[in-house]
């Protein structure tokens, strides 16, 4: 038995991924220039996994690792996008829609602070959502644990969706 879903929910997603040496680094749909590059099953975009993951969980819906487990076959080196487009798709199923998202990304290096405007137009675009309801921050570790230490990123991403059903 299922319940209505109410007017708003809220997703909340986070994703990590060891770094190797060698770029650039692929962050929120684009190639970030680095000496290093995100190590995963599919093109480990952090970001994008995590936004995927708060989607999914607004509607509770299967999470990433569910739908697209990082043993098939098909999933590898695959554009994380595919996995947001899914999101999304599953989102509007619901009778959902995007009001926001907020993210924020930890990693010591690179700097993000230069990529982050175009990183929220091309996230706005991807959603097909306008660019001022999606946030994004960038924080270092601070020189403490693997992010702080360069040795992996991370991301954390909250969003929120309203239903665009008639009570």
């Amino acid at each position: 038995m299922s319940t209505p879903i109410p007017a708003i929910r809220i997703g909340l997603g986070y994703d990590s991924h060891r770094l190797g040496n060698g770029g650039p680094l692929r962050i929120g749909a684009m190639e970030i220039p680095a000496e290093v590059h995100a190590i995963g099953h599919s093109d480990a975009d952090v970001l994008l996994h995590a936004i995927t993951d708060a989607l999914l969980g607004s509607v509770a819906e299967p999470d990433i690792g569910r739908l697209f487990p990082d043993n098939a076959e098909e999933n590898r080196d695959r554009d994380s996008s595919e996995f947001l487009y899914e999101a999304v798709r599953r989102v509007r199923h619901h009778g959902m829609e995007i009001v926001n998202l907020d993210c924020v990304i930890l990693a010591e290096r690179p700097k993000m602070a230069p990529h982050l405007d175009q990183m929220r137009e091309t996230l706005a675009g991807l959603l097909d959502i306008s660019v001022d309801r999606v946030g994004i921050k960038a924080k270092t570790g601070e020189g403490i644990g693997p992010i702080g230490g360069a040795a992996a990123i991370a991301a954390r991403v909250v969003v929120l969706v309203y239903s665009t059903r008639e009570s």
